[in-house]
């Protein structure tokens, strides 16, 4: 197992209230082993000060290994990430919203079956573990746990959330996947394409959420849901 060095991809959307805050919870996790961090920022096209914010968090932290991208135009996350994953570094990745709902202190924890067991990928779950959860809508509970299901069905897999943000894999891993999807599809897409690796390691933990209203930031919508189920069944059948 060799994981010296943690990239962290941070898509970043409108973010201008939070991104120095999750940069700040970034920066004060320990990770276990003395592996390093790298942060990779990609902002797509923020219509807001989100680039401002990041160069002055920058410019105060010249210590920290942080570098910014940006998109010409607004592409999607799914777009952001991939930019990401081509542009890092580190032994492994892991995705890092920009919002607030993952807390970077809880990285050692999807961490420890790479030292235990050798994981290639670790799925961060919502839905299992003693960990808080901030209670909220309903219907997206039961759709995340439907196209989990769907999913699982489609690649053989048991996981219990297959949309979390938490998705700690081997880089090397992440850059022989070729990704197509730029919105939130990415999750359904990475998860098939990840499924058909051979004698690949895949483990899952619980983490913590405290999710977001649409009021507060949120941007996942239902249609974003009905492209899920499609690329759930595109990406099982097609390469």
């Amino acid at each position: 197992m060799e994981l010296k060095k943690l990239s962290i991809l941070i898509p970043a959307y409108n973010e201008e209230n939070t991104i120095q805050v999750i940069l700040e919870k970034v920066k004060e996790v320990q990770l276990d082993h003395g592996i390093q961090k790298e942060i990779v920022i990609v902002n797509d096209a923020s219509k807001d000060k989100t680039v401002e914010r990041v160069e002055e968090y920058i410019s105060r932290n010249p210590e920290m290994d942080i570098r910014l991208f940006s998109q010409e135009k607004n592409q999607g996350k799914g777009a952001a990430i991939n930019r990401a994953i081509q542009e890092c570094s580190g032994d492994y990745l892991i995705i890092q919203d920009a919002d607030l709902e993952y807390d970077p202190h809880e990285y050692n924890l999807l961490i420890k079956p790479v030292y235990m067991d050798n994981a290639d990928v670790v799925y961060g779950s919502r839905f299992m573990g003693h960990h808080p959860h901030r209670i909220l809508f309903f219907w997206h509970s039961l759709g995340n746990k439907f196209l989990t299901f769907l999913s699982n069905m489609m690649t053989n897999l048991n996981l219990t959330d297959m949309e979390t943000c938490y998705k700690l894999i081997r880089t090397s891993l992440a850059k022989s996947i070729k990704i197509k999807e730029n919105r939130f599809g990415i999750e359904p897409e990475i998860t098939a394409k990840l499924s058909r690796i051979k004698k690949i390691r895949i483990y899952e933990v619980g983490i913590s959420y405290y999710g977001r209203t649409y009021e507060e930031g949120k941007k996942i919508g239902w249609k974003d849901g009905f492209r899920a189920i499609y690329c759930i069944f595109k990406y099982r059948w097609f390469k």
